[in-house]
């Protein structure tokens, strides 16, 4: 029986996934790799490894979860050293740990490799702090894809972070202008955070809910006063030419 890793690939650029994540990658014998995982990354593993993507779109996640849970047994079963590599953070949205628990009861070696998450990583380096003193001391990361999700309970969080809410933006926004959440409040998004075609959208809470804001996926959408920092960090750095 081989070993499988379950690892988290981080938020996109080649150069943020950790030093434990590159050496699982150079050994392992097979690679099966999720939607938001930058291909780049695979050049890190051994000529002879093979490198299967494996991403879930909306409405096939049950059917194509059971085909990776057939091809990594088979892996497995081979003997061989299997990645299952996810982007950001594996337990972070990325059911790692459905997978860990599904191969543990089957008496598989699983060994887990964090990353960096996209709800963390990707504000820092766009400039936006998701806690700062006197502005915010707190954060909430919350799934923006459930049609059903009751926002006024975010009314008086401090920074929010929302992913998978790109196609849910306006109800969102509106929603929590009703909840009692400033209109004029801040808000970000970043679109492929990390990757070469990252692009930061800054606007209100209003805006958004007017649909004035275009935003393609997959992309980050920040919430709280933290952003109106970012504005300065970017101009400052245009001034000082960093």
């Amino acid at each position: 029986m081989g070993k499988l890793y379950i690892v988290g690939a981080g938020p996109g650029d080649p150069k943020l996934i950790t030093l434990r994540a590159y050496e699982v990658l150079r050994e392992a014998d097979v690679v099966l790799y999720d939607r938001l995982v930058n291909p780049e990354i695979l050049s890190y593993t051994k000529p002879s490894a093979t490198a299967l993507y494996v991403g879930k779109k909306a409405g096939e996640q049950h059917r194509k979860q059971k085909l990776i849970y057939r091809l990594t047994e088979r892996y497995l079963a081979a003997g061989l050293k299997v990645v299952r590599l996810k982007g950001g953070d594996p337990f972070i949205f990325g059911r790692g740990a459905e997978e860990l628990i599904y191969f543990v009861e089957r008496g598989v070696e699983v060994e887990v490799v964090p990353g960096i998450s996209s709800c963390t990583g990707v504000p820092e380096l766009v400039g936006i702090p998701l806690t700062l003193r006197g502005c915010s001391s707190s954060f909430t990361v919350v799934a923006g894809n459930d049609e059903n999700a009751d926002w006024s309970v975010y009314r008086k969080v401090g920074t929010l972070v929302i992913l998978m809410g790109v196609r849910n933006r306006r109800r969102i926004a509106t929603e929590l202008i009703k909840a009692g959440r400033a209109s004029e409040e801040p808000v970000a998004f970043v679109e492929k955070g990390t990757w070469k075609e990252e692009k930061v959208i800054f606007s209100t809470l209003a805006e958004v809910a007017e649909g004035a804001v275009e935003v393609s996926p997959p992309a980050l959408f920040v919430v709280g006063r933290v952003v109106e920092f970012a504005k300065t960090f970017r101009t400052l750095k245009e001034v000082v030419g960093c």
